[in-house]
């Protein structure tokens, strides 16, 4: 059976596979780490709609000559989805007070709605606030959906952007401990609030960095197996620093200054400098 994606031809051998749904798991997994949504297929020349999918995932390749898929790119749809939201947002604001008590009932079941809950789950929480309960003011999901919109349409300089905040909140972290100790809870809470945002930006950026191409700049007689392992090292580094940020988060809340000044000085401040430092070494400009 011939495989194609996009009008090319896949270079691939099927040996446990024995039904179209068997290659399709595959190949969505494999498209979606490469930023890629499938959103049109077809069967021997024929197109196969919604309603058609759960009969043909039965169907043995055995009997199929070509399997041909079209795909979007995950964001391409990110940045025309918070097109959408930003718009959603002016006609909120555009409704009066019984429209707006309605507005999440209607917005919930958009296109806009059920890719962001899907793919930005965390901007679907101020969506949800605003629309439904009006507890975020709408003015603060724009500013938060414009600061997102940023990082999809251009994560290298949303990256670069990011360095001096950076280098700003590890001098905070470093002070932590003493503002605890000294009573100045206003400027602890803050400083954590702030390093949690950070992190939260930083992996962000990194995910649109490696969905969009930048990532990995590719070393003269590298193969593609150290190209990996160098992928995967940044991966590691990225999910050791948010195990961190939990466990720091934790010791916060339960006000053990001596853990927090342990956790901020030796792990915290110079790892997050460290993990920014091997993101922006490992790309290159896609532009």
């Amino acid at each position: 059976m011939e495989i194609k994606i996009n009008d090319k031809t896949l270079d691939v051998s099927l040996d446990n596979e024995n039904t179209i749904g068997d290659v399709l798991t595959g190949l969505e997994r494999w498209l979606s780490d490469a930023g890629h949504r499938i959103s049109e297929l077809s069967i021997d020349g024929e197109m196969i709609n919604a309603s058609m999918i759960e009969g043909i995932f039965k169907k043995e390749i055995k009997n199929i000559k070509c399997l041909d898929i079209r795909t979007n790119i995950v964001s391409d749809l990110t940045a025309a989805s918070l097109l959408n939201l930003l718009e959603d947002i002016n006609e909120y604001d555009s409704c009066d007070f019984d429209a707006k008590s309605k507005y999440y009932e209607k917005w919930k079941s958009s296109a806009t709605a059920g890719f962001i809950q899907e793919e930005l789950p965390e901007l679907y929480a101020f969506c949800y606030n605003t629309f439904s309960a009006g507890e975020i003011p709408s003015s603060t999901l724009r500013s938060v959906t414009e600061e997102i919109q940023r990082e999809v349409n251009d994560p290298a300089k949303e990256l670069s952007n990011l360095e001096p905040i950076l280098d700003e909140i590890c001098e905070r972290l470093i002070r932590l401990p003493l503002d605890i100790q000294t009573g100045k809870d206003a400027v602890a809470a803050q400083t954590m609030q702030i390093f949690a945002a950070i992190t939260e930006k930083l992996i962000r950026i990194f995910r649109q960095l490696d969905i969009q191409g930048y990532f990995i700049n590719e070393k003269e007689s590298e193969t593609k197996e150290q190209i990996e392992a160098r992928k995967d090292d940044l991966l590691t580094k990225i999910t050791n620093f948010s195990n961190l940020l939990k466990e720091l988060l934790e010791a916060y809340e339960k006000s053990d200054s001596v853990l927090v000044g342990d956790l901020t000085e030796y792990e915290a401040s110079p790892k997050l400098k460290e993990l920014y430092a091997a993101i922006k070494e490992n790309i290159q400009d896609n532009k």
